[in-house]
């Protein structure tokens, strides 16, 4: 059995900790400071409250932090004190990534890289875990026989936040400009028609405009800062980092 401490566990973490729980790994998290429905989501999830951040990673063979791109660079620093291994999961830009190795590393631990693609793992074949670094091959064995397919792509950190973020460019990049098109399309008054011409020559546009609608709503929030994170990855690559700047700044009025 590996004791694997998840920080914290929103809805992707408590799924992940609960997949995990199935495979016999005990599972912690830390509850001191944390939300009613956060704690309440980690107990639906059978995960094992340690109170600290510094006692789960003290007590945890390895930390997993899954939480907004946003928090990531904090979560790491106060998991750092233990000098354990240190997997960041988190919609991050390579460059962040490896800021994120540097304060793991800066105090004695062992860094992981990943990557989440899909939603939270209830079945077989939605979600994979991309994973890089020296270690990442031991992260990726507490997957085994979970619903999640953990993926590895070599011993550099940074890949697999590099896949997250090339692969979150085009599926929220497209949500955002499907809603700035509609609510252009309604400003001009001209939405139905948009909606008529779709219907004939683009029959899937309006499910997935109003698919967007739907998530942007209830995690719009999260992914300004994820857009940023894209946005720096573009820009890191030569490319125009306008598109996922842009992206944000919907996400931000939804």
């Amino acid at each position: 059995m590996t004791i694997i401490g998840v920080l914290h566990p929103g809805e992707m973490g408590a799924a992940i900790g609960a997949r995990l729980r199935e495979r016999g790994h005990d599972v912690v998290w830390a509850g001191e400071g944390r939300s009613p429905a956060t704690a309440e989501r980690a107990a639906r999830a059978g995960l094992r409250d340690t109170g600290s951040v510094a006692s789960l990673a003290a007590a945890a063979d390895f930390v997993l932090s899954v939480c907004p791109p946003h928090a990531a660079p904090d979560v790491a620093r106060a998991a750092a004190v233990s000098g354990g291994l240190f997997a960041d999961a988190n919609a991050v830009s390579p460059a962040t990534t490896l800021a994120i190795r540097d304060v793991v590393e800066g105090a004695g631990g062992r860094f992981v890289d990943g990557g989440i693609v899909g939603p939270p793992p209830e079945r077989d074949g939605t979600t994979r875990l991309f994973l890089s670094g020296p270690e990442a091959e031991t992260v990726a064995a507490a997957f085994t026989g979970t619903v999640v397919e953990a993926v590895v792509l070599g011993p550099e950190a940074g890949a697999a936040s590099a896949v997250k973020m090339a692969y979150a460019a085009w599926t929220k990049g497209t949500a955002a400009m499907l809603l700035a098109i509609r609510a252009t399309a309604r400003a001009n008054g001209v939405e139905d028609a948009l909606l008529a011409e779709w219907a004939r020559s683009q029959p899937d546009a309006t499910g997935r405009s109003e698919a967007a609608a739907g998530a942007a709503a209830a995690k719009g929030w999260r992914w300004i800062a994820e857009m940023e994170e894209i946005a720096a990855t573009f820009a890191a690559a030569g490319q125009p980092d306008g598109f996922h700047r842009a992206a944000g700044e919907v996400f931000r009025a939804q």
